[in-house]
């Protein structure tokens, strides 16, 4: 059981924590430099056999393509946070060594999108929070919002290695699947896509970083009005912010990104350094997100039985979806 009033872990301790309760992954050969060395990984790691994500590698392009495979509702169901952390534990463990001269191995992109037509994530699995709060479960409530906050951490962070992070949203990016989208270095979106942060609606607050990382993107203020008006706003709308780096028609969201990967790759060094000098400039760490999520999971357990009932509402509409 969580002691919340003290659990504030690196990034390493809490990957190991969450690994306990999300993954039942066992223990993997170390890191791969060279080819042959990659292939006998790829053969020993869970990296392409997950779930809930389509894991596939373009060495042409020296890119690792994922794409969320939801089962039910596209959403951030507790299978698809554990398929989400395998991906990026597994990405770091084959991926993230270097060869017999100290430089990084081949991977230098990682791409996240979703292949449910027209939708990137809805964010949490709001029939299972409406559950715990009935139930009064704060323990699970905590425990789901912590794992969230810990893959936000490390999408921030590049899973600590020297690759640019790109966000693929052919399809809707609401509540936490904004929040997840927003933490990537580039975000490419097809112009058909919304995003918001709609958890106003129901008297919750998105938890899991959006205020943390509005703030650091598009300053305090409107941080705030993002949050509290509920707003969907247009891929547009959110390239004029700055949030999302391109918007292309609909359908053209994979081409343009592997454009964009070949515009970019002879310059990938310095747009590493550019990405890291901005995190280091204004730091976002994991023990800021935790001390939101514990404000979170309190605010949840005060909702009324109406927001409960807008809260399921919005669930089974979710679930129409499918």
């Amino acid at each position: 059981m969580i002691d919340s009033g003290r659990f504030n872990p690196t990034r390493d301790e809490a990957e190991h924590a969450s690994e306990d309760h999300f993954s039942n992954a066992g223990d993997h050969p170390p890191l791969a430099a060279t080819e042959s060395a990659l292939d006998a990984a790829f053969r020993q790691s869970t990296l392409f056999d997950l779930g809930q994500i389509d894991v596939r590698w373009d060495a042409d392009l020296a890119t690792l393509w994922a794409f969320m495979t939801p089962l039910e509702r596209p959403n951030s169901n507790l299978g698809l946070i554990r398929d989400t952390m395998a991906w990026q534990r597994e990405s770091r463990r084959v991926f993230g060594g270097t060869d017999g001269n100290g430089r990084d191995g081949p991977l230098k992109f990682m791409v996240l999108g979703s292949r449910f037509p027209g939708v990137f994530n809805l964010g949490g699995d709001l029939e299972m929070f409406a559950e715990c709060i009935q139930r009064r479960d704060r323990e699970t409530l905590l425990k789901y919002g912590i794992a969230c906050c810990e893959i936000v951490d490390r999408i921030w962070h590049c899973n600590d290695m020297n690759v640019i992070n790109i966000g693929l949203a052919q399809g809707d990016a609401l509540g936490g699947g904004l929040e997840a989208l927003m933490c990537f270095d580039v975000i490419i979106a097809e112009r058909q896509a919304r995003f918001g942060l709609p958890e106003v609606l129901f008297g919750l607050f998105p938890g899991m970083g959006a205020y943390s990382i509005l703030s650091r993107r598009v300053g305090p203020v409107l941080a705030r009005q993002m949050l509290t008006e509920g707003h969907i706003y247009t891929a547009e709308e959110m390239c004029e912010m700055g949030i999302v780096t391109q918007v292309v028609d609909t359908g053209e969201g994979e081409d343009a990104t592997a454009q964009w990967i070949k515009d970019h790759s002879a310059h990938h060094a310095g747009y590493v350094g550019i990405n890291r000098a901005g995190r280091r400039v204004n730091p976002m760490m994991l023990e800021e997100l935790i001390d939101i999520v514990e404000t979170w999971t309190d605010t949840a357990l005060a909702l009324s039985d109406r927001d409960l009932r807008m809260m399921r509402r919005l669930a089974a509409a979710q679930t129409r979806l499918r």
